[in-house]
């Protein structure tokens, strides 16, 4: 058992909204790992972090990406920082990984000033170009497909990677 696809990107890329459309326009299931490791947790990802640290956070991603890989056959996202261990990407090969690439303003738009994000707690535009900068080369690495987001409907995005499924 495997996804469909997995999605990756930056916070802002629409992976939650262009996922679920996915899911629904492919009749399958979709799953988000933040989800996965809120529930695991028993709250939400910004009390992880200031309650046990983002390393401890990192854990319990990674083992909830590892569970999804093995256990799910629908559309599966990812958060934005999954791909940053390397046990993580090494997962990831031979899936179908779509990366939804945003822009800095248009993630801003999307973020806003990254209310619940803790990793925008201070300076969000700044620290998200920083996060965007650092983590570009991480998602192209596992990329088997990459489809901006920006200026784009979450409809026409879905239509973009429906059509490289087919194939």
């Amino acid at each position: 058992m495997a996804p469909v696809c997995v999605l990756v990107g930056a916070m802002g890329a629409g992976k939650s909204t262009v996922g679920e459309a996915l899911a629904d326009a492919l009749g399958v299931g979709f799953r988000d790992t933040d989800a996965d490791v809120e529930a695991t947790a028993g709250k939400p990802i910004p009390e992880i972090f200031f309650d046990d640290g983002e390393e401890h956070f990192r854990a319990l991603e990674h083992a909830a990406v590892i569970a999804a890989l093995e256990s799910f056959d629908g559309v599966l996202a990812l958060g934005g920082g999954a791909i940053l261990a390397e046990k993580t990407r090494a997962a990831l090969a031979g899936h179908t990984v779509v990366f939804l690439s945003v822009g800095l303003s248009e993630a801003v738009k999307r973020v806003g000033f990254g209310a619940g994000r803790p990793l925008l707690a201070v300076n969000p535009r700044a620290t998200l170009r920083h996060l965007l900068e650092q983590r570009l080369p991480l998602y192209t690495e596992v990329a088997t497909l990459t489809v901006p987001t920006d200026d784009r409907t979450p409809e026409d995005v879905v239509t973009e990677i429906r059509a490289h499924l087919r194939r």
